[in-house]
Order: structure tokens, then C-alpha cells, then sequence
């Protein structure tokens, strides 16, 4: 794991790597928890001309620290916003290819990046029902790049997912094209222990880079496929001190970051 100097959470190294990914001037499908807040602190850091997004029919809200929205129909979650459109509307922005990028969870996620928040276990009678799809199939069907932030356990990184919730690469290769879904796809994997990619042909999963302190060893040890090793694997700096005070300062209360 991460040197024991670290002054952060987990939660925390995830909302600001994901922050870190968000270039200004793009548009970002937000839902609330994690991409909520990376989103909040990549507009107050180095983004401030993102369009934050959110699925109830929210287009540039402006989220308001200590007050953060606890569902995206909620009226906080429109606090200045330019539009507020219908649901319909804002789906179908995403599908005319409007929105640069989607940010997910995962529950179960394999090689090809394909997610599971359905079920763990057979879907007739699973070990464990969760909460399924929400807008998050849409998103990874049809936003222009999807960041995945996960937690980094072998629970979680599985050799198949046993639901495709929401599609990555399907099952490699030219597969996602050939079933209709003609762009987009998994960009990056978040953990808390590395930052992942895809490899261009196979489309199999790719170790980019770790976190200072962090061997390749554990990266592997808490998965349940082996990814893609290149020759060289780049090193990521953790949060600076700057990243933590304002993440901090929109979530004073820990409401998200657990």
C-alpha cells in the first residue's frame, strides 16, 4: 500500500486522481458521491470552464461547497445552472456525442472493462442484488470517454464480470463496435493503487502507472486478472497538500468522503 506518511483517505486519493483527469473546457456527466466531488475540485483547481452535468436534467450547476446534493434531483444539484432540461434531453446530448466525459463506480470490473452493479452471483438468485444500472449503462454506451474510480481489491477486478451492467470492450478486440456501439468506451481505470488504461488493439487492460510507494506487486496480488505490464511503468505523486485542503473544503462534513 501507500507509504504510511499519507494524510489522506482512500476516498480522498480517488476523488483528487479522477479530478486530475478532467481537462478544462470539456463537458463531464456527474453522478453524485465521488465524481461529484472530483468534478467540484477539478473546476476550482485547474478546470474552471468544465460543464458539470447531472442526469435529473442539471447542465453548469454550480456546486456549492458544505452543501453538496445528495441525488441529482435534487434542488442544490441546480444551484445556478444555465439549463434544466428533462431527463430525455440530457440523455440525448450524450448520444449526439456532446459529452467528453462520464465518471462510474464498480462493483465487479474485468479486463475489458466491463462493469457490474447488478448482481454478484447467478442473476436468478444472486449472492448479493445491487443497485443496477441507474443512467450508468447510458453513460458507458455513449459518452465519449468513461472514467472508472475504484476501490483496488481482487473482489472487485474479476477475469468476467458475472452481469454487464454497463458495457466496456465487451470482449475485445473490434467487439463493442460490432454490437452497435460505434464510440466511446473505457478511458482510464482510478484506484488507489494505480491508474490504468486500455491497450489500442486488444483492448485488454493496461498498467500505466502506480502510486509512489506502491509496487507492481500489489497491484497484481489484488486482482483477479493479470493486466497488461509494460516495459515501464510511470510513478503518480500523491495528493499535494493545495488538492486536500480545497476537496476538504467542498466536503466539509465528510458527507461523501467516507
Amino acid at each position: 500500500m501507500l507509504s504510511h506518511e499519507r494524510n489522506f483517505t482512500r476516498s480522498e486519493l480517488l476523488a483528487v486522481m479522477t479530478a486530475r483527469m478532467l481537462e478544462d473546457g470539456k463537458t463531464i456527466f456527474v453522478g453524485v458521491g465521488l465524481p461529484m466531488l472530483a468534478a467540484a475540485l477539478a473546476q476550482r483547481l485547474h478546470a474552471p470552464n468544465i460543464t458539470i452535468i447531472f442526469e435529473g436534467g442539471v447542465i453548469a450547476p454550480e456546486i456549492k461547497p458544505g452543501m453538496l446534493p445528495l441525488s441529482t434531483n435534487e434542488v442544490r444539484a441546480a444551484r445556478k445552472a444555465v439549463m434544466l432540461p428533462s431527463i430525455d434531453d440530457v440523455f440525448f446530448y450524450q448520444q449526439r456525442g456532446y459529452i467528453d466525459y462520464g465518471i462510474l463506480g464498480a462493483a465487479q470490473i474485468d479486463k475489458y472493462g466491463n462493469i457490474n452493479t447488478s448482481v454478484i452471483g447467478d442473476y436468478e438468485k444472486p449472492r448479493v442484488r445491487l443497485p443496477g444500472s441507474g443512467g450508468a449503462n447510458d453513460i458507458a454506451s455513449t459518452c465519449s470517454r468513461v472514467i472508472v474510480s475504484t476501490f483496488h481489491e481482487k473482489r472487485r477486478f474479476v477475469e468476467r464480470v458475472d452481469f454487464i451492467t454497463s458495457p466496456g470492450y465487451l470482449h475485445g478486440g473490434n467487439t463493442r463496435r460490432e454490437a452497435g456501439l460505434i464510440f466511446g468506451g473505457p478511458y482510464k481505470v482510478v484506484t488507489d493503487l494505480a491508474i490504468m488504461g486500455f491497450d489500442e488493439e486488444s483492448k485488454a487492460m493496461r498498467v500505466e502507472a502506480v502510486y509512489r510507494g506502491v509496487r507492481i506487486e500489489e497491484v497484481l496480488e489484488n486482482m483477479g486478472f493479470r493486466p497488461i505490464i509494460p516495459d515501464e511503468v510511470g510513478e503518480i505523486e500523491p495528493p499535494t497538500d493545495e488538492e486536500l485542503k480545497i476537496l476538504r473544503s467542498i466536503d466539509p462534513d465528510r458527507v461523501m468522503l467516507r
